[in-house]
C-alpha cells in the first residue's frame, strides 16, 4: 500500500510540482489550499505525512500544526518562504519533523519525505499492547524498546516520536559522543546530511525539558562542547 502525503499550500503551481514528484516516487497525494481544507483532508484522508506551508490564507501553519498533532502523531514538514532563524526555530520548537525553506530542490524535498516516512514505518504495529522484554536500564532512566516508552524514576515520559528516537539512540551507547551531523544521519535518517543541524539542538532542548531535573544542568543528555551530545545517565 502506498503512503499518502497531504500537501497544504496555497500556491497551486508549487502544489502541482510537489504532487508530481511524489506521485512519480510512488506516493499517493492529497492537497489543501487553506487551514480549513487541511483539517478536513487530514480527518478524511488519514495521511501518513504532511507538508505544511506556514503562510495560509485563513491562518498560519504554526497554529494548524498543533491542531493536526492533536489528532495523530504523523511526520509534519514545514514548507516556508520564511527563512529567518526565529521562524525556523519556532517550527522545530513546536515539534515539527523538519523545516524546509523555499525555494527548495525537489530532490531534497523527496529525500526528507522518504527519511521521515521510513522512520515512522519502523514503529512496531503492536506498540503498547504487551509487556516488554527489551529494556535498557540506565540508572533512573529506562528505555523500553518494545513499548517505545521512556520512564524516569518509574514514571513514563510523554515524548514525541523524534524525542524517543533520539534518547533511544544515545542511551544505546552511553558516554559515546555523537556530532550533530551524525545524529542527523542516524536519528533523522538523512543520508548525506541534507538536514539543518539546528534541528538537533531544538530536539535536544525539548527532550531535556522533559527528562532532566534541571534542563540548564543536564545529567542525561549532555553536551560535549565543540563535539556533540552523549547520554550521561
Amino acid at each position: 500500500m502506498a503512503y499518502r502525503i497531504l500537501i497544504v499550500d496555497d500556491e497551486n503551481a508549487l502544489q502541482d510540482m510537489v504532487r508530481e514528484i511524489l506521485t512519480q516516487a510512488g506516493y499517493e497525494t492529497d492537497a489543501a489550499l487553506s487551514c480549513a481544507q487541511a483539517v478536513e483532508r487530514f480527518r478524511i484522508g488519514n495521511p501518513d505525512a504532511v507538508l505544511l506551508d506556514v503562510n495560509l490564507p485563513d491562518g498560519d501553519g504554526f497554529s494548524l500544526f498543533g491542531e493536526l498533532r492533536e489528532g495523530r502523531d504523523v511526520p509534519v514538514l514545514f514548507l516556508s518562504a520564511r527563512d529567518e532563524d526565529a521562524d525556523r526555530l519556532r517550527g522545530l520548537g513546536l515539534g515539527a519533523d523538519d523545516y524546509i525553506t523555499k525555494p527548495f530542490s525537489m530532490r531534497e524535498l523527496l529525500a526528507r519525505v522518504k527519511a521521515n516516512i521510513r522512520r515512522m514505518s519502523m514503529v512496531p504495529a503492536g506498540k503498547g499492547a504487551a509487556a516488554s522484554a527489551n529494556r535498557m536500564e540506565l540508572g533512573r532512566v529506562t528505555v523500553d524498546t518494545d513499548q517505545m516508552a521512556v520512564l524516569k524514576d518509574g514514571q513514563p515520559l510523554q515524548l514525541s516520536q523524534r524525542e524517543y528516537d533520539l534518547i533511544r539512540f544515545l542511551a544505546a551507547q552511553p558516554g559515546k559522543v555523537f556530532s550533530r551531523e551524525a545524529l542527523m544521519e542516524h536519528v533523522w535518517d538523512y543520508e548525506g546530511y541534507v538536514g539543518d543541524v539546528r534541528a538537533v539542538d531544538v530536539a535536544v532542548r525539548r527532550l531535556r525539558e522533559k527528562i532532566e531535573d534541571d534542563p540548564a544542568s543536564p545529567k542525561f543528555v549532555v553536551t560535549k562542547r565543540g563535539m556533540g551530545y552523549y547520554f550521561g545517565g
